[in-house]
């Protein structure tokens, strides 16, 4: 049987999709609807569903108990820390409240955010891009309650050469270009986006949103390896 993971502020699943290839069953939550999340979705509050599940009992929402959840990724809106959003003071940063509820749970949890929270995260590793073969570059940083290796993944950033950059924007749709080149040439269409991003399935803002799949894939996999040691402990 595939363990299950609950993945938290889901946006199109990116990393859903990574989680997946690695062997696990998922099922996503996020306040907005999101038609294209390739697995199982509940519309709902993230932090909410976090503390129906600590009282016990079956979430209305997920239709799951705590026991029944073998791992948890959340990725909190990371427009409190990103370095492209003007006023960061108006956004709340809910990496803190996130933590704690998932260190309540006692299950092995991951919080993912943007380069800009690496400070509001406990020792986070990075993974980039280009260490995964990919077109972007696309830092993030990943907290974990259990050791992470990223030995051998380091940046790549010389090989890879010009990242193609997937934000801002669809260029198709806009003519306005978002400053800041550093993050490469910008993806022209979706189709170029989606290869970027390895995410066939996403529309321009999910691919904009979303942590590639061979992140998490990576990570799913350690996850994986951590489980069946715990079960057959």
């Amino acid at each position: 049987m595939r363990p299950l993971l609950l993945d938290l502020y889901c946006g199109q699943g990116g990393a859903a999709m990574g989680y997946y290839q690695a062997g696990f069953d998922v099922i996503g939550v996020d306040k907005v609807p999101q038609p294209r999340y390739p697995f199982d979705f509940c519309a709902g509050d993230a932090l909410q569903i976090l503390r129906d599940l600590l009282t016990g009992k079956t979430s209305p929402v997920l239709g799951y108990s705590l026991t029944e959840i073998d791992a948890i990724h959340a990725s909190p809106p990371c427009q409190a820390h990103s370095t492209i959003t003007p006023d960061k003071s108006k956004h709340v940063d809910l990496i803190p409240p996130t933590r704690d509820l998932l260190i309540h749970t006692g299950l092995p949890y991951l919080i993912e955010n943007v380069e800009g929270a690496k400070r509001a995260l406990i020792n986070p590793t990075r993974l980039c891009g280009s260490a995964f073969g990919l077109k972007v570059r696309r830092h993030r940083y990943f907290e974990a309650n259990f050791p992470i290796t990223a030995v051998g993944l380091e940046c790549r950033h010389a090989a890879q050469g010009t990242p193609i950059g997937v934000y801002g924007d669809h260029p198709e749709l806009s003519g306005r270009r978002p400053s800041g080149s550093s993050r490469g040439v910008r993806a022209a269409t979706l189709k170029e986006a989606q290869d970027a991003m390895e995410m066939p399935w996403a529309n321009w803002h999910g691919c904009t949103q979303a942590v590639p799949p061979a992140y998490t894939e990576y990570i799913g996999r350690q996850l994986r390896s951590r489980l069946a040691l715990q079960e057959a402990s």
